[in-house]
Parts: structure tokens; sequence; C-alpha cells
């Protein structure tokens, strides 16, 4: 059964999610893990895509979007079958996508701004009645 880990940010910056993302990827990928992350759509897929590049300038994280590279180790996708992918699922759309339970495990990115955490706590609800094993992280941010 999918694990899934709810990460939330003390922070109300939409933008932290990104960046938070980022540092979990390359810490995933770091112990060997494949990593996908699903984004709402193609403007946060591209974003994301800026962000791994600029992430860690000492440090790279090979990564592609699931249209051009889908056999990375990293893949960025939205509306999208993960294909080959079912370690680790960084979700940052507002939804739960329909193929997580393909999945080891799920990481759930929330930030203090509405827009983000009301959906957020619905889809936590989502994955507590279907029994789903959760865990919370409470992370301080910089800032």
């Amino acid at each position: 059964m999918t694990r899934i880990d709810f990460y939330l940010l003390s922070s109300a910056d939409p933008a932290q999610r990104l960046d938070y993302a980022c540092r979990l990827a390359h810490k995933a990928w770091g112990s060997g893990h494949r990593i996908y992350l699903h984004c709402a759509d193609e403007a946060q897929a591209q974003a994301l895509d800026e962000h791994l590049w600029a992430f860690r300038p000492e440090a790279f994280l090979p990564h592609g979007l699931h249209s051009e590279s889908p056999h990375e180790a990293v893949v960025i996708g939205h509306g999208d079958e993960p294909g080959e992918h079912h370690d680790l699922l960084i979700n940052l759309s507002d939804q739960a996508p329909g193929f997580f339970s393909s999945f080891s495990r799920l990481a759930e990115i929330v930030v203090e701004h509405d827009p983000v955490r009301l959906p957020a706590r619905e889809r936590f609800r989502f994955y507590r009645e279907r029994g789903y094993p959760l865990q919370t992280h409470n992370i301080r941010t910089a800032g």
C-alpha cells in the first residue's frame, strides 16, 4: 500500500512548494530512487523544470519533462501517466492523481496559503478514508 507523507511548510509563499519539491527530489534521487513530480499544468511543470536547473548549482539533478524525457530518473509531468515510475510521487497539483496508488510513496507538499491548504485537507481526508498510512511532517522554512 502507498505510504503518504504530508510536508506542512511554515510558509504562506506558494513558491516554497517548488523549493521543497526540489529538495525532496534531490534527496530521494541521491538515495537511488526514481521520482515523478506531478504538476497541475504545463506552466507549473515548466516552472519546476527551470527551478530544478537552478536549485543547487553545485549539485546536478538529472531530470526531464515527461513529454521529452520519460525515462529520466527524475521526471516532471502533468496529467500524464507516470510511465515506468512507481517509486516516489511528489504531487504539486490540487487533486490526488488517479495513478497515485501505483507508487510506493506519495509526498504532498502544503504551504499556509488557502488555495493550496484547503485542497490538501480534502486530499488528506480522501486518503485517510481509504485506509492509506499517513504521516505529517512540520517543516520550518527560512524567512
